[in-house]
């Protein structure tokens, strides 16, 4: 009763109550934010859902590329075990299929992972929409470079990880003897060789996470510099829990960049952002 009661005498003395105090800008409450996030997921995945439909129609192409490795790595063996006069006719780099309903489940899934990257720029972009009413307004500024780096980088990791894929074909080869002959499945090869390009470029966005942690106020600089020993000792120890094949190459690859690119968020917070 006597919350009502001062309730109404300010209102009847015009002064502002709770429920008539304005909203202050960049504040939402748990109801609007949890509204504003279902509009964002939803249209990060329409996004992805029409790339997936151009995935689709670009199907062939994709894998006639993402089977290069493969068949570099056959050529090779033949030209090994039977000559380089053999090479060619001994070596063939068709993927085999053993399940009647593969080669759906194959294309499907290549789409889906086609749609993602095309729609990537569509997802990160709603993401930075959804953290931006957090932000500052000097801190809103980062949401083109954010966006940029972002697809940069993951382009970069995905690009290396196509790139040292055939040394990793040839590790598990070696591995294997010489006894062994090379026949994948769409979906053994395929689900490998793309969850290596999701891992790496996963992996190259550890910049642009620990840049926008400093932009926060989570992270400093000098704080990244302490962890500094401890934090390159982590990175070798999940790089070597996420790259499927265990080969030091494929390890090496992933661990060396994140380790510079590491240094490069010190360098960003201590000279570009100039925090504390």
């Amino acid at each position: 009763m006597a919350l009502r009661f001062r309730r109404r005498s300010a209102r009847a003395a015009g002064e502002p109550t709770g429920d008539d105090q304005p909203v202050e800008p960049g504040r939402m409450t748990l109801v609007e934010h949890l509204s504003e996030l279902r509009n964002r997921v939803v249209k990060a995945v329409v996004a992805i859902a029409l790339g997936g439909v151009i995935g689709f129609a670009l199907y062939g192409p994709v894998v006639d590329r993402l089977v290069d490795p493969y068949c570099e790595v056959k050529e090779d063996l033949a030209r090994d075990n039977y000559g380089e006069s053999a090479a060619v006719a001994t070596s063939t780099c068709d993927l085999v299929v053993t399940d009647p309903v593969e080669s759906l489940s194959i294309r499907l899934k290549v789409s889906a992972y086609l749609g993602l990257l095309f729609a990537l720029p569509v997802v990160l972009w709603q993401l930075w929409r959804f953290i931006t009413p957090g932000l500052y307004a000097n801190e809103k500024r980062f949401a083109v470079p954010f966006v940029l780096s972002s697809l940069l980088l993951f382009a970069l990791g995905s690009g290396l990880a196509l790139w040292t894929f055939p040394k990793t074909l040839d590790f598990l080869a070696a591995i294997g003897g010489d006894n062994v002959s090379l026949l994948y499945t769409p979906t053994k090869y395929l689900g490998l060789l793309t969850f290596m390009m999701l891992a790496f470029g996963i992996g190259f966005e550890f910049p642009v996470v620990l840049t926008m942690l400093q932009v926060a106020g989570i992270l400093s600089w000098r704080r990244l510099v302490s962890w500094r020993r401890y934090a390159i000792v982590v990175v070798f120890v999940i790089d070597a829990v996420i790259t499927p094949s265990g080969d030091p190459i494929t390890l090496l690859a992933l661990a060396v960049p994140m380790c510079l690119f590491y240094e490069v968020s010190i360098l960003i917070g201590r000279f570009l952002l100039k925090r504390s």
